[in-house]
């Protein structure tokens, strides 16, 4: 129907215009942005599965940076021990070198003033090397450092590192321990053992059989003091066994601690102290031993003997090197957790292009064929919005 008022062909050809324009539209958008969603109405479903995996692929970055940190953070303390390593060295020389009867006392004496600043510079070491403001080798073992790879601290997904105190005291080589102390008294009536606080004591136990002990709380005890505590405690525990005698060692011209167990063989022993820390030495027969079976434990600390400070620096170097070896071994977990967290964000990546990013040859086709259709829309929209002069010739 020739019509005037109403232009209906004008009309769809206007609405199939907007279509093709409108697709014309978004395929531009898409090629401009490189992605397929740009918005909701996109794909709505796609949008959030989308932003889900670019979150997971933030958070395992940030998981790899955390991880790489922390293997600096190691490095830092690894490099701490590694000073320390050389001063427990230089310390166990030292003990060394005091146990011999070859130096004077004044000498001995200044093996022991360059022994306790070592010790010092140990603690001081101890509590300056940080990272980020966290201390890391003057604390427990048991407040460890959790890592997040990605997962938060959710159990499982950390790696935790363990943080132990490496002070000289915690070492056991540093507060009251005497290299110089250890090779007997002149005369049994002579300091022996000395303590510095009112709970301190000596235990003797043989073979985990019975044991004696002798207080020494504050102040010290002479050789035959620690004799005569002894003894009143092995004939409590069994009558008539004196465990504790003094022998003279003619080699050395001192008075030592003799021990002795209460039925024949074996007579291997452990002495501890009131901190319940073991020394545990292997004798046989009814061996002769020197002063230094303990060790220190904080304030309940005893005076150890040359034999006991060769002991304690091993014992320390023992630590320290167990605790170095668990940072090495930690950072190439470290290192390898890293690699895996960075695997794991390059496959979420490559998912997310496929739900997100946009098939240029696809919709490159797409773009043209709607170019040809708004073309063409624009072409009829002229030639119907001609139609209604048709009508004028009729009116003519």
């Amino acid at each position: 129907m020739l019509a005037i008022k109403n232009n209906l062909m004008a009309e769809n050809a206007a609405r199939q215009l907007g279509k093709s324009y409108d697709s014309l539209a978004t395929s531009v958008e898409r090629l401009s942005s490189g992605l397929r969603i740009n918005s909701a109405k996109d794909d709505a479903a796609g949008l959030a599965v989308r932003e889900l995996i670019r979150a997971d692929i933030a958070a395992l970055g940030q998981g790899a940076r955390n991880a790489r940190d922390a293997i600096s953070m190691l490095q830092t303390a690894e490099g701490g021990l590694s000073v320390i390593d050389d001063i427990l060295v230089r310390m166990r020389e030292l003990a060394e070198q005091a146990a011999t009867e070859s130096y004077s006392t004044t000498q001995v004496g200044i093996m022991q003033d360059e022994f306790d600043e070592l010790a010092a510079e140990i603690t001081r070491i101890a509590g300056n090397t940080e990272f980020n403001e966290i201390n890391l080798l003057n604390t427990t073992a048991a407040e460890d450092i959790e890592i997040a790879l990605g997962g938060g601290l959710v159990a499982g997904q950390t790696i935790k590192i363990d943080r132990q105190d490496m002070q000289a005291t915690t070492l056991g080589v540093g507060g009251t321990v005497e290299i110089a102390s250890g090779r007997g008294v002149s005369a049994t009536g002579d300091d022996y053992v000395t303590g510095d606080n009112a709970a301190d004591a000596l235990t003797f136990t043989f073979d985990g059989d019975q044991s004696a002990s002798v207080t020494v709380g504050v102040g010290s005890l002479t050789l035959a003091e620690v004799v005569t505590a002894l003894n009143q405690s092995s004939r409590a525990a069994v009558s008539g066994w004196e465990i504790a005698s003094s022998a003279y060692n003619s080699e050395t011209g001192q008075y030592v601690l003799k021990l002795s167990h209460h039925t024949a063989g074996n007579v291997a022993f452990a002495v501890t102290n009131t901190g319940a820390t073991t020394w545990a030495s292997g004798l046989g027969g009814d061996a002769v031993a020197t002063a230094g079976f303990v060790n220190t434990d904080g304030a309940d600390s005893l005076t150890l003997g040359t034999q006991a400070a060769i002991t304690a620096v091993g014992n320390a170097i023992d630590t320290k090197d167990a605790y170095r070896a668990h940072l090495g071994y930690m950072m190439n977990r470290l290192e390898s957790a890293a690699s895996v967290v960075d695997i794991q964000a390059e496959n979420l990546l490559s998912a997310e292009s496929r739900i997100s990013d946009v098939d240029v040859a696809t919709e490159m086709a797409s773009m043209t064929r709607n170019q040809v259709l708004a073309q063409s829309g624009i072409a009829m929209l002229a030639q119907a919005n001609m139609m209604p002069q048709m009508a004028l010739r009729l009116l003519q």
